[in-house]
């Protein structure tokens, strides 16, 4: 197998697998996921198809390595939303998502609130490993993976 085949392949898997991690902490763990969690299972859902597209492509052509590049500057992304995530749980920035009261409510408004179940703080972490949360390594992993793919569409660009 070619490197023009075995990094889509690869990219495919990782988003596969990132996102059944997500959803396995999600049901099987019980860990609720704030809106950003939720905004972080896209870049993988992105780059997934991408990459599916470009196993689709003839080995080698222009356009496969564009959308690897491309799944590199997803990947990028997701660090960019992992990390602002991170931010918030550390108070590093005030986000809408925190679980700060609202103020300047009306009394209808307050009624309404109470009747419907409260979103989850994306300041609220539920699970740590070595006090590192999900967002955290997921920052290091999408950054990670963005950079690679990026070098792996340029060195495609070599092998053909």
């Amino acid at each position: 197998m070619t490197l023009n085949r075995v990094v889509p392949l690869f990219i495919v898997l990782v988003a596969i697998a990132a996102l059944a991690m997500g959803l396995t902490a999600e049901i099987a763990f019980k860990l609720e996921p704030c809106i950003l969690c939720l905004y972080q299972r896209v870049p993988y859902v992105a780059v997934g198809l991408l990459a599916l597209l470009a196993l689709k492509l003839p080995a080698g052509s222009f356009l496969a390595r564009v959308l690897v590049g491309l799944c590199g500057l997803v990947f990028l992304s997701g660090a960019a939303i992992a990390v602002y995530h991170t931010g918030v749980e550390q108070h590093w920035w005030v986000s809408g998502c925190s679980g700060q009261l609202a103020t300047g409510m009306s009394l209808d408004d307050l009624r309404t609130s109470l009747m419907s179940k409260p979103e989850k703080a994306c300041d609220d972490v539920d699970w740590t490993l070595f006090g590192i949360s999900f967002a955290t390594y997921n920052a290091a992993f999408s950054g990670v993976l963005g950079l690679l793919s990026l070098a792996a569409a340029k060195r495609m660009k070599k092998n053909t």
